[in-house]
């Protein structure tokens, strides 16, 4: 039976502000606030409130027949909670339901996992924090920034307990094969992969409006069909985007939402399921190592990582960026944290490229990919020169390693103390209890011999009374 893995991703861009050479080592905030609250106000109102509610509308017609998953960035949440937390109730609504799946991906939507291991390790374990916190279940299935995957990538999540990742069906990749099964890392066979239907996807995500492109109008029952006469086998069809597609991409004119309502009707139908994710990475076997030694990511013709890091600007920024993250790491400074979380985002980098897309890029306040790369950096050197204070330049990184294995030890001491004293502190309350007891009955024992005693000095007094009184009566009727 075919299963619809449906897919959606929530990120929020944070937009830096004009900051200029002179700026540097007097002004440490980097952020233009203003049109970080316009922008996702906008965004809320117009595609994420919706969308959501279209998705409880479909839950609340069809029941656990139709699910759908999210994965959402820890910088697009922080914005959600300053500007728009109307769009997190509404994600916590649907969560309720049983039927809405929550993936991990990278605190900061960054570039992590293709500079530094420990950096892109740690950027999931705190976004997948946050989604407990929210949503009151860890996520076991990975969906790295923009789908970015790559052999060694795979490996790296599947040590991390994974049990699946999502990427990209891209051809170079595929080949002959299709995107519609589940495969497995090559490196890490107890990773499985869900690949990106690319066609299915982009039709709603980057066609659906658009009158000159030879399949519109399109139509759910037209859709769900060309998935029903796919091959028998060909089981799992994985259809992601970005949740902005519904009513940003796809302007709320063009009935997009209407479409997306038809499609678990048109569906149940043709025998046609829902899945999330880890639900086909539990019920479905892998059908073989998928070999992925280059990256790939769901971005351009390509779908390589050269929207990002295709041009000598790109990579002097994001080479400069990682060259401070073990010293980001060390200071742990919470405002530092912050500023490295927003610097690491994938869109910094995208607003410099130099290559032409299919996909429309707005870069914002910056006229070119140069006015892009020169904001940053003097961005970027203001942020290195506030990292270095704590840490300065003369540490090398050979002293670095040895102080962050130092750290690493002496945190992995104080854990296991910590277990220790917890467990000291178990047993000392445990054999309280257990003296509480005792001494308990040690007193309702006491009270008892002390009872018997009192009814012993009882009888014994009555019974000298007695022989007291009976000489007395005889020596009375001695004298009668």
């Amino acid at each position: 039976m075919k299963t619809i893995c449906l897919y959606f991703e929530i990120h929020q861009i944070v937009h830096l502000k004009r900051y200029r050479f002179f700026d540097i080592g007097t002004d440490h905030y980097y952020y233009d606030d203003y049109e970080n609250d316009r922008s996702i106000g906008e965004i809320a109102e117009r595609s994420y409130m919706p969308a959501l509610n279209a998705f409880l509308d479909m839950i609340k017609e069809n029941g656990d027949y139709f699910k759908v998953a999210f994965s959402l960035s820890g910088v697009g949440l922080e914005q959600l909670e300053l500007h728009a937390p109307q769009v997190i109730a509404k994600l916590q609504e649907l969560n309720d339901t049983g039927c809405v799946e929550f993936l991990a991906e990278p605190y900061s939507h960054g570039l992590s996992s293709l500079a530094n291991d420990e950096c892109f390790i740690a950027d999931v374990r705190r976004q997948m924090s946050k989604m407990e916190e929210y949503f009151g279940k860890r996520p076991t299935v990975l969906r790295n920034s923009s789908l970015i995957y790559s052999d060694e990538i795979g490996n790296v999540a599947a040590s991390m307990g994974f049990k699946g990742m999502l990427t990209e069906g891209a051809k170079h990749v595929l080949g002959w094969k299709s995107p519609h099964y589940v495969y497995n890392c090559c490196q890490a066979p107890g990773l499985k992969l869900l690949l990106r239907d690319i066609d299915l996807s982009d039709d709603i995500s980057l066609r659906f409006n658009d009158s000159d492109w030879e399949g519109y109008p399109l139509f759910a029952d037209n859709y769900v069909n060309r998935i029903a006469t796919l091959p028998e086998d060909e089981q799992v069809i994985n259809i992601f985007m970005e949740l902005l597609a519904l009513g940003i991409s796809q302007p709320l004119s063009s009935n997009i939402l209407e479409f997306i309502k038809a499609l678990p009707r048109c569906a149940r139908q043709k025998g046609i399921t829902f899945s999330t994710p880890s639900e086909v990475c539990c019920r479905m076997n892998s059908v073989g190592d998928l070999f992925v030694p280059d990256t790939l990511s769901w971005v351009d013709e390509e779908r390589d990582v050269s929207c990002w890091l295709g041009n000598p600007m790109q990579r002097e920024a994001f080479d400069k960026l990682y060259s401070i993250a073990d010293r980001v790491r060390i200071a742990n400074d919470p405002r530092i944290n912050q500023d490295w979380d927003y610097l690491q985002a994938s869109n910094n980098f995208r607003f410099m490229t130099t290559k032409p897309s299919n996909v429309g890029l707005d870069r914002g306040i910056y006229n070119s990919p140069f006015d892009a790369f020169t904001n940053y950096m003097n961005i970027l050197g203001d942020f290195i020169n506030r990292v270095n204070s704590l840490y300065p330049e003369e540490i090398d990184n050979d002293q670095l390693d040895s102080l962050l294995t130092t750290i690493k030890n002496q945190g992995d001491e104080i854990q296991v103390k910590d277990n220790e004293i917890v467990r000291l502190k178990t047993r000392l309350t445990k054999a309280q209890e257990d003296v509480d007891k005792l001494n308990a009955k040690l007193d309702k024992l006491t009270e008892k011999k002390k009872a018997a005693a009192a009814k012993t000095t009882t009888r014994k007094t009555a019974t000298s009374t007695r022989k007291t009184a009976k000489p007395a009566a005889e020596k009375a009727d001695d004298k009668k």
